[in-house]
């Protein structure tokens, strides 16, 4: 019996939705644009935001001038949000705020086209210029509504897109460093920290520094040596005072005792030389 009525209730579900169908596609054939807005609205409220935004293409060009334009442009907009179509809610939204800058809605369509932009960012290991352009619309968003409800949001926005940057920044100047070029390591570095002195990797870098030159100025000339070694020194030091607990501190000190080490050792050998 339990099993005969289940057969009964997913039948009963098969012929509903065999008929929403049908309805559906009478409603897209239809030309009765009010009918078609209508359902539009409907279907967008019951998150069913593929039917919404299929119908809302027909009909919000036919809404143009009449007062449902202005909704129907945000449902249209907000449909393909829903929807991850990022780059086409991005053009409703942008449209809709500079067709209707009044609109009690304006400034929300203005932050939602910035979250369209935001979600199409890439990771950081790609081409970064869709960053910069949303970090571009955070920063026109700001200025334009800087009291606005979405500030926190919009705030940790910027933050998250100037963090992906900085790896990105960064992942370039260590680039040198793991292929063992210290001396262009070192430059890229030192780059960085003064381009990003707040980023996350700035302590890396930083003591990714010291060692690169430890290891540029092991490689260099013999007449060289000494003069570099001082800029592991230097290196070093600001290191010291600017991350005195850093994870990294460990090894720091290692690459400091050994360029001591290294300056006795050279400071010993001009000694000899002087005296023979």
């Amino acid at each position: 019996m339990k099993k005969r009525l289940s057969h009964i209730v997913v039948l009963l579900a098969l012929l509903l939705t065999a008929a929403s169908c049908s309805n559906y596609q009478k409603l897209l054939k239809s030309n009765d644009v009010q009918q078609k807005y209508a359902a539009a609205v409907k279907y967008y409220e019951k998150g069913d935001y593929y039917r919404a935004s299929e119908l809302l293409d027909a009909v919000a060009p036919l809404l143009t001038g009449t007062e449902q334009a202005e909704d129907a442009l945000f449902y249209q907009a907000s449909s393909n949000f829903e929807l991850g179509n990022y780059l086409l809610s991005e053009t409703y939204f942008r449209n809709f705020y500079t067709t209707y800058p009044r609109s009690p809605k304006a400034e929300k369509a203005m932050f939602m086209q910035v979250k369209s932009s935001y979600n199409q960012s890439p990771d950081y290991e790609q081409d970064q210029a869709s960053t910069l352009i949303a970090m571009e619309s955070v920063q026109e968003f700001m200025i334009r509504y800087p009291e606005s409800e979405y500030t926190e949001e919009a705030n940790q926005i910027l933050e998250n897109l100037s963090i992906k940057l900085d790896r990105k920044a960064f992942d370039s100047a260590k680039l040198y460093y793991k292929i063992r070029y210290y001396k262009a390591a070192v430059v890229a570095l030192d780059n960085f920290i003064k381009e990003y002195p707040s980023s996350p990797y700035a302590e890396e870098a930083a003591y990714m520094k010291i060692e690169s030159q430890y290891e540029y100025a092991k490689e260099s000339v013999p007449s060289k040596q000494e003069e570099r070694y001082y800029e592991v020194v230097d290196f070093y030091q600001s290191f010291a005072d600017q991350y005195p607990e850093s994870e990294f501190m460990r090894s720091a000190n290692q690459f400091y005792d050994n360029t001591l080490a290294e300056l006795e050792r050279i400071k010993s050998e001009k000694s000899t030389q002087a005296n023979s």
